[in-house]
């Protein structure tokens, strides 16, 4: 395709009256953006403009889109520089999310009706102006490269999101930017272009300069992309390069995202936030955390979010706590410590919602992270035993099929907690044995548990039988002993004789 009649076409050559020859001179690129600039700002309907600017960046010639300056200090850098950064910002407002008048409000899809075909157009064309950066002018001109890099990214990063302002369309066009911005620089993948590894080809400064100035507390909500754009850049940064990154996220996840009302962007904020503590140890050290007091204050958010209704947000919430709380204090299980500390209010408050809970979700995620923080606190889990066995009682006796992975963890839990607190044992024993014989029964006659289900349940019964006889002074076994075989399953009476044997061998 011939470029000059492609600047005919967009009104971009030295004469509009006349169709200019192929063989006439091309006019310098800074002008041809700047002129591409006003008409791609002044269009209302743009897509076909859009369309042939790509079939020009498509045509041209890469020595003539990016030509050879002498050094940096050119005086033609800067125009250069200014000329592309300034038809990129064009090219993407053509594409631009409305603004809701309202910071508190939100619009509604139809609002967004015209952004993916637009999205889609703009995705395309700087694909095939990177491309062209690719084949040769990325290796002359990185540093170009890296001054309209944030945009792109950004931009790439709003419309690959499965948001309602995308389509199938757009966020394909999208992910091929993103691919195609990669290779122009020689990135490995969006971690390595916000950071770099130790030198300047990295673009995470250029980010923050577009993106704070927007997240302020009167506006942020105005545009539904910010907190996806600032989330997805805070969650693939993990270098050490991006600490001050970390440290100023926190009063921000805080005050915007985490006291927001909308429960997405609480748990968006949450997800920010375990991601904050993961790279506490690589990034940052926890002093520096716990410096202003900022440990603390994630602390009491996440600890509010314990109240939610919501499994998924919930399994959030206690993930993230059970890393933070290393961050804050030692775990009671690394020293001998008589004073209660936090690892006992969220334990105390977990255990609380548990005896409480009937939906089975929550169950299911309350089952999943209690060995955990059993585990943490250790023998410190006997200040928790009048809250606990209650409990484990409770989930042991109701089903949960067809996995069983409530009565599984159950299982796991007591088996804890007799280690670690098999002093205190002997008074609960009577109700223990109770629970796990009927517990037994119940496995052995349901014919809805599959073979490999119903084995695990019997051995993880039995073994806790084996560690409640073992902290009872065989007490177990003699009550063993009293079973009455006759109302009792083969496979019980197996799994009784198996533990009453090894009981005796030992």
């Amino acid at each position: 395709m011939e470029l000059s009649p492609l600047l005919h076409d967009l009104h971009l050559s030295s004469s509009s009256s006349e169709k200019p020859h192929p063989s006439n001179p091309l006019p310098p690129i800074t002008e041809l953006l700047s002129e591409l600039q006003k008409k791609l700002t002044g269009v209302a309907e743009s897509s076909t403009l859009i369309g042939q600017v790509e079939h020009l960046f498509q045509a041209a010639d890469p020595d003539w889109l990016f030509p050879p300056l002498l050094d940096d200090q050119d005086s033609g850098w800067a125009e250069l520089q200014a000329a592309y950064s300034s038809v990129i910002s064009a090219l993407i407002g053509c594409a631009a999310l409305p603004v809701c008048e309202e910071d508190c409000g939100s619009l509604d899809a139809s609002a967004y009706q015209s952004v993916p075909e637009r999205a889609a157009a703009v995705s395309s064309a700087l694909t095939v102006l990177l491309g062209n950066w690719e084949k040769g002018g990325g290796a002359r001109r990185a540093r170009l490269l890296l001054a309209v890099a944030p945009p792109i990214y950004l931009f790439s990063v709003t419309h690959f999101q499965d948001e309602v302002w995308t389509s199938a369309a757009s966020r394909t066009a999208a992910r091929r930017l993103q691919g195609a911005l990669l290779r122009a620089g020689g990135w490995r993948d969006s971690a390595h272009l916000l950071t770099g590894e130790g030198d300047d080809r990295c673009i995470l400064d250029g980010v923050l300069d577009i993106l704070q100035p927007q997240l302020t507390r009167e506006s942020w909500r105005r545009c539904a992309a910010l907190k996806l754009q600032f989330s997805w850049t805070l969650l693939q940064a993990e270098s050490k390069q991006i600490r001050h990154l970390l440290v100023e996220s926190v009063s921000y996840i805080n005050d915007r995202l985490n006291d927001d009302y909308r429960p997405e962007n609480c748990m968006l904020g949450v997800r920010c936030l375990h991601h904050i503590v993961l790279n506490t140890l690589v990034v940052l050290t926890a002093a520096q955390l716990r410096q202003f007091n900022r440990a603390e204050v994630l602390y009491q958010a996440l600890f509010r979010h314990l109240y939610t209704s919501e499994a998924a947000d919930l399994q959030l919430v206690l993930s993230c706590l059970l890393d933070l709380l290393l961050v804050l204090e030692k775990p009671p299980s690394s020293y001998c410590r008589r004073k209660p500390c936090r690892h006992d209010d969220v334990l105390h408050l977990v255990l609380t919602h548990m005896e409480a809970e009937h939906k089975v979700a929550l169950r299911r995620v309350y089952a999943s992270a209690l060995p955990l923080y059993v585990e943490r606190v250790g023998v410190a889990v006997c200040r928790h035993l009048r809250r606990l066995m209650p409990v484990l009682l409770g989930y042991l006796e109701i089903g949960d099929p067809p996995e069983e992975s409530v009565r599984l963890k159950m299982l796991e839990v007591l088996q804890s907690t007799i280690r670690l607190a098999w002093p205190r044992m002997a008074s609960r024993a009577d109700a223990l044995l109770r629970c796990l014989l009927r517990l037994l029964v119940d496995v052995s006659a349901d014919p809805g548990l599959s073979d490999s289900v119903r084995l695990q349940l019997m051995e993880g019964s039995s073994a806790s039988l084996r560690l409640l006889d073992a902290a009872t002074q065989r007490r177990v076994r003699r009550l063993l002993l009293q079973v009455d075989s006759r109302h009792c399953s083969p496979q019980v009476l197996c799994c009784l004789a198996t533990v009453t044997a090894e009981q005796e061998h030992t």
